[in-house]
């Protein structure tokens, strides 16, 4: 590992243009290696997209890991580029969406699914605000002690553990009125989901959003990032009116369709090797195989 954190290290000097460009490279060797996960990436396309040429699907996994290779080579500008290149990269609009919420005392979960730029934009809103997270540890030791590390340089965030309880995260809130960045977005089992469609497929759904907004009394933030030349552009949507509704199902619903409006904008930077449709409804098969 310690090879490798040293290429992270010596990449992080150079545009973030030309680490693409290596990114696109290395995604494209990726796509043929990593046989497992490219079957993982066509399976959930085909589920997404069964209008879609199969050709096309083939084409829009290979750039996603491109995307994907560049997400992970942009750690080491997560870990050490200056707060002020970091600014330079990532552009955000209507920060005052998520600033005037907190400034009136409301609290804020920010929805902020998996897209392939969120580690990069996540440490450049953390330079503006404090944010509460949940963190998942690494089988990897040194790579865990990195990750941990470095989405806490700016001594400026929350960092909860996913073995916590909902009331830690909560604390954790109000403490400063920080916004929770909430990814719920994943298939996290049959426990505590609900199956809500997908792109038309029911995919077991953590209702969380909606769960955890009403106890905290808190505000809904969609935030997205985007991958664009040169660096990153994240979009601060208007706080959700009327949720939660009382009703999770239909929250969940309205959480699940505002994602796919964002995946169209830009499919190839969306988490499509994430097995998102492994857990199926009582008596239907699989969709996954080994």
């Amino acid at each position: 590992m310690k090879l490798f954190f040293a290429l992270l290290w010596l990449l992080h000097w150079l545009p973030l243009s030309v680490i693409g460009a290596i990114s696109r490279a290395l995604g494209h060797l990726l796509y043929y290696a990593a046989i497992s996960r490219r079957r993982v990436g066509l399976n959930n396309l085909a589920r997404c997209f069964p209008a879609m040429k199969e050709a096309e699907r083939k084409r829009l996994l290979k750039r996603h890991f491109g995307h994907m290779a560049q997400l992970l080579l942009e750690y080491g500008v997560c870990w050490w580029a200056s707060p002020e290149r970091i600014k330079r990269l990532v552009r955000i609009h209507h920060l005052e969406r998520l600033t005037e919420l907190r400034a009136a005392g409301e609290d804020v979960i920010i929805f902020y699914p998996h897209f392939v730029g969120f580690e990069l934009a996540a440490l450049r809103l953390n330079l503006e605000m404090p944010l509460v997270s949940v963190y998942s540890h690494q089988k990897n030791q040194a790579m865990d002690k990195m990750i941990y590390a470095g989405r806490n340089r700016f001594d400026n965030a929350f960092i909860v553990s996913r073995q916590e309880s909902l009331r830690a995260i909560i604390k954790a809130m109000r403490a400063d009125h920080a916004p929770f960045l909430y990814l719920p977005d994943q298939d996290f089992g049959r426990r505590d989901s609900i199956f809500v469609p997908f792109f038309g497929v029911q995919a077991a759904t953590v209702p969380g959003l909606s769960r955890i907004a009403g106890l905290a009394r808190a505000r809904v933030v969609p935030v997205i990032p985007r991958r664009v030349a040169g660096g990153l552009e994240v979009d601060v949507y208007p706080a959700w009116d009327n949720f939660p509704s009382g009703d999770i199902e239909a929250d969940t619903r309205r959480m699940n369709e505002f994602l796919e409006q964002r995946v169209l904008e830009m499919p190839e930077q969306y988490f499509w090797l994430h097995k998102r449709f492994k857990t199926r409804p009582e008596g239907e098969p699989p969709f996954y195989h080994k």
